[in-house]
């Protein structure tokens, strides 16, 4: 049986050095790539002939476009609509990167800490952008919440601090840990299917199932992720 391990290993396609940092186009940014064009392609594909009367492949970006703006309506409001774009990318990859990693052959760049985490580290640098612009210094106030009294502030500041900072701990781990968990069990069922030979028809059918389960679960993860990014990126316009 294959070590179920070995599916999480990033390997260099291209080896490339940038002054002595190793900068090599690996596996997982291939996949990465393939997730960007895919999705493109796919909404570029569905959008190209619009009607007052949308066909099927219409409607399909236009059910993305209604499912992401009542995600944000509902966990933003109405001003984080202006944001959309970020959002729907944000969705869009993490949907399509949990998808591909599904296939034969492919790689899964979603169950990786430092894509994940990257990933993650800009949606906070995203917040803090927006929180900045909108409320100037007022935005400090994350950390100090109106009517805490200022002899509390050496206790509340260090804990709204890290509670600020665990965001994008807790984005990246949710994903990671659920993509990891899956995948392994694919890939060990997978190996008794040759294992136990006429029998190995019992292990495919299970393994079946768990393919479908993980589909449900690359769009539960994704919308989680999203979700928890809006009530993130709410936090920052908005009053603690």
């Amino acid at each position: 049986m294959a070590n179920p391990m070995e599916q999480f290993t990033i390997k260099p396609l291209a080896r490339l050095e940038l002054g002595g940092v190793d900068i090599s186009f690996t596996n997982s940014a291939l996949c990465m790539v393939i997730s960007v064009l895919a999705a493109t392609l796919l909404f570029g594909l569905c959008i190209r002939k619009r009607t007052i009367v949308p066909g099927v492949a219409q409607s399909v970006s236009e059910s993305f476009y209604e499912f992401i703006r009542n995600l944000i309506k509902s966990n933003i409001g109405s001003d984080g609509l202006k944001y959309f774009s970020f959002i729907f990318t944000l969705f869009s990859f993490v949907l399509f990167g949990n998808l591909l990693g599904l296939f034969p052959y492919s790689f899964t760049f979603t169950s990786h800490l430092a894509a994940v985490g990257g990933l993650s580290l800009i949606a906070l640098l995203f917040n803090i952008c927006i929180g900045i612009k909108k409320k100037k210094l007022g935005y400090l106030r994350t950390f100090m919440p109106k009517g805490i009294p200022l002899a509390m502030a050496p206790l509340i500041i260090p804990i709204e601090t890290i509670s600020f900072l665990s965001k994008p701990f807790s984005l990246t781990v949710r994903l990671v840990a659920n993509m990891t968990v899956g995948h392994i069990m694919l890939k060990i069922i997978a190996g008794f299917i040759t294992a136990i030979g006429i029998l190995g028809v019992i292990p495919f059918l299970f393994d079946a199932c768990i393919v479908v389960f993980e589909i449900f679960i690359a769009v539960l993860q994704a919308f989680i992720y999203t979700v928890l990014s809006c009530i993130y990126l709410g936090d920052a316009l908005h009053e603690h």
